[in-house]
Order: C-alpha cells, then structure tokens, then sequence
C-alpha cells in the first residue's frame, strides 16, 4: 500500500477492522485468523513488509484477544511505523530461534483456523508440526466477503482508481492505433495509468481482430490494421485500490455485424448494471447481462462469468455467476463485464466497476460505452 493510502487509514480504522476480522471468524466458528503477507494483511494493518523472505512474517487475530503481529527482528523497525502498528502488539523473532514454537504458543492447540490463501506452504506445514491438534482453511473458502463491502474512505479511493483508468482510456483512444503492434498500445496504456496515478499496473490487455476472440489475450507483436475491432482490458491499483476497465473500440469504420455485436454487448451491459441492488443475488447480474445475449443467438460465445470483486486487488470475491446467491450488500464493488467473442473473427467486451448504493448501483467507470472509432 502507498504512502498517501496508508495516510487516508489510521490505526483506529486498522483496529476496527482486525476486530470485525476476529469476530467474523468466531461466527464462522473458526478459532482465529493467521495473516501472511500479501492483500489481506496490508488491508488488516496498513503493513507490507519489506521483502518477501521465506522468515515467518503473520498476524494473528482471534476474537477477546490483542491482534499479535509475528515479525523478524530484523524488519520489526518498518513493522513499528505501520499506520495500523499501534493497533496490535509486534512479537519478533530472531534467527536461530523457532519462530513456529512461539507462534504456537499463541494459538489453541486444537483449533482450526482461516489462513491468507498465498501463505507459503513451508510456513503452514510447520506450524502444522507444532500443533498436530489444528486444522486450517483458506481465508477466500472461510471468509470470502471479509474485504468485500468498502467504507466511504475506500469508496473514495476505488473511485479515484476508476476515474484514472476513464482518463487513460480518453487519451488512449487518440492514439495511432493501425500499422502499430498491440505490444506498443499497451505500453501507452501502461505508461497512462502510471501517469493518472497508478503505482502498479496488472493488465493492459490490447486484442485486436481475431485475437480478440480470446478474453485474456496478452497483447503481442500483431500489428493493428483498419477494419480491426480491438478489445482494451487495463486496470491496476492505484493508492493501494483497483481499477479495471473495458472498451471496445474499431480502427475505420465497423461492419453492420460489427456494430450489432457491439449494440448487444452494451445493451446486456446495461441490463446486468440495472440487475444491481441491495439484496439481488450475485447470479442476478450475471442472468441479466447473460438473457440479453443468449436471446439474441450469441449464448454460447459469452465464454465467462460476468463480473469479479474487486478492491485492494483487481480480482476478489463477490463474482457474478450463476449458482452464486449471496446478496449483494452496499459497499460492494465488483465488474459488470459481459463479452461476445466469435472465433477467428473478433470479440466484443464492455467493462464498468460498479458499487451497490442504498437503492441500487452506481457506475465508477463513466466514459462512453458506444463503440469508439480509432485511426
């Protein structure tokens, strides 16, 4: 997380949310969280340390108990000026010493408990040895709304993020786009989202022609050529939050096919947004963008689920697929991105981040929707 992130957090919100972290696994009947370092624990406390060494670094929070922050000696300085430090109490080790021996020491020797799916498993196994009596569960497969429902701060912060995609797309879309490799439109994308602000960019995904068949195409040495509709997928993170956008856009003029393709895209978009309100369930969004498009003879050519979480990453829980009946609550951000992708021919994405409001959705993603035509 970066610095001006961690100065829109302070130790009181760090605090609050490592107790409703607890007490959320208590209610999952879970004995306590074990953090490693990644997403989880920067949202937790505000600290990343500062390698990912194979030391045991872990938060350990469970409900009527101090959070504990298991740390190197060596990195407790930059664990201590955390935003979220004063919030927990910091219990480092040095090396030579057992550091799985004084974890276990705090937790209950029979208890199962949710730990960060990108734990290593060098560190699990061990402390498995230290408690033989304990079981342990994936923090997405225990508790996969933990990070899901965004306060004002951080709906302020997703906001941004999508605002500086909006402005990325609004220069990109002036660009050169025919007698250029796809490589080079995503080094533009690349370098835009740097310039609004992102700290780090996750995908700039530029498909042309019939490369854009394929949702998650890497973009390559392919050179663009007029009469290419070209699908751009770019996001990243920005003050520590996601964004993820897709356009659509056409080098010349589009084919009457082209266009109608595209009209439906947008028009499913629109009715998977309008699905979002309070209490819907997650699959509702996807039934609604997914009837739009199967009615129309498409079904079978939109390859994917709908939309995806996103937050202090670019993919997290909720996602907007059939059998998922967890409702939609406000606070929540995730994508509305239905496609149509035809193969050897071409492929039509529209991508917003929208977030649940009190009576219904709003689109954190605003630049046009209609197809965009590029030179």
């Amino acid at each position: 997380m970066t610095a001006s992130t961690a100065a829109t957090f302070t130790a009181d919100d760090y605090r609050a949310r490592m107790g409703r972290a607890a007490r959320a696994a208590a209610e999952a009947g879970l004995a306590g969280l074990l953090v490693a370092p990644g997403p989880d624990l920067v949202w937790l406390t505000g600290y990343t340390p500062p390698a990912v060494t194979e030391r045991l670094t872990l938060l350990v929070l469970a409900a009527g108990q101090d959070p504990v922050l298991v740390v190197p000696a060596l990195e407790a300085p930059d664990a201590h000026r955390a935003a979220g430090a004063s919030a927990l109490t910091l219990r480092d080790w040095t090396d030579g010493k057992d550091p799985y021996a004084a974890t276990a020491a705090l937790l209950d020797a029979s208890g199962r408990f949710g730990i960060s799916d990108n734990a290593w498993a060098l560190h699990l196994l061990a402390l498995q040895q230290a408690l033989p009596g304990s079981s342990y569960a994936s923090l997405t497969e225990a508790l996969p709304m933990l990070r899901a429902v965004k306060d004002a701060a951080e709906l302020d912060l997703m906001a941004a993020a999508g605002a500086a995609a909006d402005a990325t797309f609004e220069e990109i879309r002036n660009v050169p786009f025919a007698g250029r490799r796809e490589s080079e439109v995503a080094a533009d994308l690349d370098r835009l989202l740097r310039g609004h602000g992102h700290e780090q960019v996750d995908f700039t995904i530029v498909a042309s022609g019939p490369n854009g068949a394929n949702p998650h195409h890497e973009a390559g040495e392919r050179v663009i050529a007029r009469g290419d509709m070209i699908v751009l997928d770019f996001g990243g993170l920005r003050d520590g939050y996601g964004s993820d956008t897709s356009r659509t856009v056409h080098v010349g003029e589009p084919t009457d096919e082209e266009r109608r393709v595209h009209d439906l895209v947008r028009e499913a978009q629109e009715a998977g947004f309008r699905a979002v309100r309070p209490g819907a369930a997650c699959q509702d969004v996807d039934r609604a963008a997914r009837r739009v498009i199967a009615d129309a003879g498409y079904g079978e050519y939109f390859i994917h689920r709908t939309g995806h979480g996103i937050g202090v990453t670019t993919h997290e829980p909720p996602y907007m697929i059939e059998g998922e009946e967890r409702p939609l609550v406000p606070g929540m951000c995730f994508s509305v991105e239905p496609g149509i992708y035809l193969p050897g021919r071409f492929g039509v994405r529209i991508e917003d981040i929208v977030t649940v409001t009190e009576d219904g959705g709003r689109r954190l993603n605003t630049t046009t929707r209609e197809l965009v035509i590029v030179e």
